[in-house]
Formats: structure tokens, sequence, C-alpha cells
């Protein structure tokens, strides 16, 4: 039975209980109700940590690079002390966006609509014609509107909400576990944006899942090794070990990525048959492979859409060797993204099925029902049947 929704006069409902034990999945309107996303971008995206870049686009002050948290921009700079420094990416005077893309400031942040100016702690410096303001103009009360930022193992975080705790206090050993991968090290070699067609929450789960991985991911399942397939559940984020095979494919590519791949520099022999991956609530996802590491931003766009952003990093000193092997690599996890798309695309269009409710979560989708509790507590009390 779904729950009732509370009359508009009393205060808003905790969600029923059946929709608040943990080790269950979300109630489909959680991934079809427009209504959520509001409380999603206030309660998720403006208060969590999210992956902004590479610490190697920030090479020196001045330096900046341009992202969103959910749907709203923000901007990371370096400044003259070499600190890095984020703010909402929006003009004091007439909400214009101050920079877009990556690159190099020349001394300050000048808005390109009417040229106010900033420098990188944010303070208002100048104004065009500042005289014809008169007394409505305070430089001293129109500074960058602040964010936090955050650099763990080479990556840079932000967080819109001023007073949220340190990252590196919520992710636990999760630095220890990537340090042998030198990501501060890494340079980037490919990256790009994309979209699927589905929630964002859907394109999440999917991520944090194998079970699906022998009916759905032929390839890998020739390449991995399915029984040791591993999932490590943390507060805020979660580990996967994938083992490679012994025996090998019998698909001329994955069969050459096993044999030539060779583990980066830092990592040793016990790392060179594993892909391991980790996702940070909400959205940041890191795959880690002998050769290379990956990384993804995950943003709603709407309810039916996500927006993805991708890239690519290696040890800037690869040969050639290593490079056919990161070029086979991204071949075939590029065929295994599309069949994810394929995926949640399908479920996606089953979740308008009227009277469906989710079915039993297998201890393989331990994540899922991970993810589905961080997402019930962030929205309650708009995480209701309506």
């Amino acid at each position: 039975m779904q729950p009732v929704e509370a009359p508009p006069t009393t205060p808003a409902a905790p969600p029923a209980v059946e929709d608040r034990a943990a080790g269950t999945a979300l109630l489909p309107h959680f991934y079809t109700d427009p209504a959520l996303l509001e409380a999603e971008q206030e309660r998720i995206f403006e208060r969590t940590w999210q992956l902004a870049g590479h610490a190697s686009a920030l090479p020196s002050p001045g330096s900046y690079i341009t992202t969103r948290a959910g749907n709203q921009p923000v901007l990371v700079v370096r400044d003259k002390q070499h600190r890095l420094r984020a703010y909402r990416n929006v003009c004091r005077h007439r909400a214009s966006r101050l920079l877009s893309g990556s690159g190099q400031c020349k001394g300050a942040i000048r808005c390109r609509y009417h040229g106010w100016t900033y420098r990188f702690d944010g303070s208002l410096i100048g104004v065009p014609e500042g005289l014809m303001f008169g007394e409505r103009l305070d430089k001293s009360t129109l500074s960058l509107m602040p964010a936090r930022v955050e650099e763990l193992c080479g990556l840079v975080f932000v967080n819109l909400d001023e007073d949220a705790p340190a990252l590196a206090e919520l992710v636990g050993d999760l630095p220890r576990r990537l340090e042998p991968y030198r990501i501060p090290s890494l340079r980037t070699f490919r990256g790009g944006s994309g979209a699927q067609p589905a929630n964002w929450k859907l394109v999440v789960e999917n991520y944090v899942e194998g079970y699906h991985i022998p009916i759905a991911h032929p390839g890998l399942m020739r390449m991995l090794d399915y029984k040791y397939y591993d999932v490590d559940v943390h507060e805020h984020h979660v580990w996967f070990d994938a083992p490679l095979r012994e025996k090998p494919s019998s698909n001329r590519l994955e069969r050459l990525y096993a044999q030539l791949v060779e583990p980066m520099p830092g990592l040793g022999k016990e790392d060179q048959r594993v892909w391991r991956y980790a996702f940070i609530y909400p959205n940041t996802a890191i795959d880690l492979y002998p050769d290379q590491v990956n990384t993804w931003q995950l943003m709603p766009d709407g309810t039916a859409r996500t927006y993805d952003i991708w890239a690519a990093y290696r040890p800037p000193t690869s040969g050639i060797r290593t490079r056919a092997v990161q070029w086979m690599n991204q071949r075939l996890n590029t065929l295994v993204l599309k069949e994810d798309i394929d995926l949640v695309d399908n479920v996606q269009q089953g979740l308008q099925t009227r009277g469906y409710a989710c079915g039993p979560l297998s201890r393989r989708e331990a994540a899922v029902a991970w993810f589905a509790d961080r997402v019930r507590a962030d929205l309650v009390p708009d995480a209701r049947s309506r």
C-alpha cells in the first residue's frame, strides 16, 4: 500500500516506515517526481563534496577551473599564495557568469559583461565608472560568494556549505587506498562529457553494483573474476575490488589487454590484475586501473537525464606499450558504458509502470542499499510518496 500524502495544512510527514527501512531500494517516485529536484539541489548538492577536477589544471596563481554543484556554477582559482579558493561563479553586479571552462586569469577575475573585477580572495576591487553608482556602491559588501574547496590525493573537490565537515574527515582510509596510484602526478590524456537518458540516481546505482555483470556485460564477465568481485561500504564512500581472471579471455582485445597491462609507478604486482572503483557520495566516481585512473562527475539534468563529465589520467612518462594498453582500456570501457546507458534507459522507462514496487536487494547490491539510505536521510521530509 502506498503511504498517503498529508493534507497541505499539516507539516510535511516523514517517509513511510517501509520506505525508511535499511537495505531497501528507493520508491519509484524518487526517480520521476519533478518536485524532488529542488530538494535534491538544496539538501544534497549544496551540502556535499563534489569533484571539480584535477589539481594539475591549477598549476600557478591565476589558474582556474569551473564546475557545477548540482545546478550551481562554481569556480576554483589558485591565489597568489598558491592556495585554492572556490566561489559561486557569478558576478555580484548583474549575475553574469564570471569564468567558463579552464584557463589563466591575468592578475584578477574580471567580469566580461561590465568589467567588475575581483581579487583572487574574492574582494571587489574594480567597478568601471564607479562614481555613477553614488552611495549605492559599497564594495565591501559585494565580494564573491565563497565556497569550500579541498584537494584529496590530487583531486579538487568543492562544497557550497561553508559549515560542512572537511572532506578528509569523511572519507576515512580512502586516501591511503588511493595513494599508491599517485594521482597528483598523473596528467589528463582524454576527457569529455555526455548524457545518459536516466535519473542521476539510477546512473549511480548502476555504477555501485556488480550484480548485473553476468547478464549485461559479457566482456566484463570474461575479464573479471566475478566470484571475487567485492564491495566495502563506508558511511560516505564505497570501494570495489574487481580482480581479473587468470584464464585468458576468448576475446582478442580483452586477452591482449590482460597480457600487456603493467602497473603504473607506485603500484605493485598485486595491483596488476585488479580493477578498483571508489564512489564518494553523492556523485563522484573514481575508476582505478593498473594503467590509468578515470574520474566521473554525475549531475542531474531534470528527472530523466544525467549529465556526466569524465577524464582519464596517466603518468606523463607512459611509453608506447602502456599507451596501447590505455587505448585498449578505453575501447573496452566505452563498450561497457554503451551497455550501461541502455540499461539505465530501460529502467527509467520501467519506472513509469503503475503499481510497481522494487523487489528485495541482493547482498551484491549492498552499495545500492547504502546509497538509497543516504538519499532518504538527506531528503526527509520530502522523501515521501506524492
